[in-house]
């Protein structure tokens, strides 16, 4: 079945540095098609995720997180349209953050309880959720669904700090990806689906 691969901490502040497109053309037997320069792959042939996490790991010069998603989830998280109903403008940036495996969200009937959010192993946060605070956020979470984790940032210095921070409150790796990438990732995806039928 077709996929997407999310690749952690690639080409970010000068390590793990690789070049994503060679990998895309020595991978071509599985149809890899590269976006951008941080490690996100459409894979349009069906091959196992087994395979396709070996094949990378090979051409990796170093050892990173490989989050391989079915191509119908990344469609169907985009398919929601799940920012609608947020802030739009040029300082708010719309994310995801891919997690290693599946988590469960839960959603916050009070929307004015957000103080205290602390790492949670066995138990998400409540979603939506906002980091400092609800009043003056530079972050929010508005949804969690199967690995992927749906948000806005501003675009202010202090906001990174707090993008690393959803690692911790999660209990495992992500990987983060403007909303843009998503929306590309899907619009190939449709048209492959379209052209081939997958």
């Amino acid at each position: 079945m077709p996929s997407v691969v999310f690749l952690r901490a690639v080409n970010v502040g000068g390590t793990n540095r690789c070049r994503p497109a060679v990998i895309a053309k020595q991978l071509s037997k599985f149809g890899l098609l590269n976006i951008g320069a941080v490690g996100t792959f459409v894979v349009r042939k069906d091959v196992s995720e087994a395979a396709l996490r070996a094949a990378l790991a090979r051409k990796l010069p170093f050892k990173c997180e490989i989050m391989i998603c079915p191509a119908r989830d990344v469609i169907r998280i985009v398919s929601k349209n799940p920012f609608s109903r947020q802030p739009s403008a040029p300082n708010i940036t719309r994310f995801v953050s891919v997690a290693a495996k599946p988590l469960r969200g839960r959603n916050r009937s009070d929307l004015n309880q957000t103080s205290n959010i602390k790492p949670q192993t066995s138990q998400l946060p409540l979603v939506p959720f906002s980091l400092p605070s609800d009043d003056d956020w530079l972050l929010k979470i508005i949804a969690i669904q199967d690995r992927f984790v749906l948000g806005l940032y501003r675009r202010e210095m202090k906001a990174i700090s707090y993008l690393g921070k959803i690692e911790k409150l999660l209990g495992v790796p992500t990987t983060t990806r403007n909303w843009n990438t998503i929306e590309k990732v899907t619009k190939i995806l449709q048209d492959s689906q379209d052209a081939k039928g997958f």
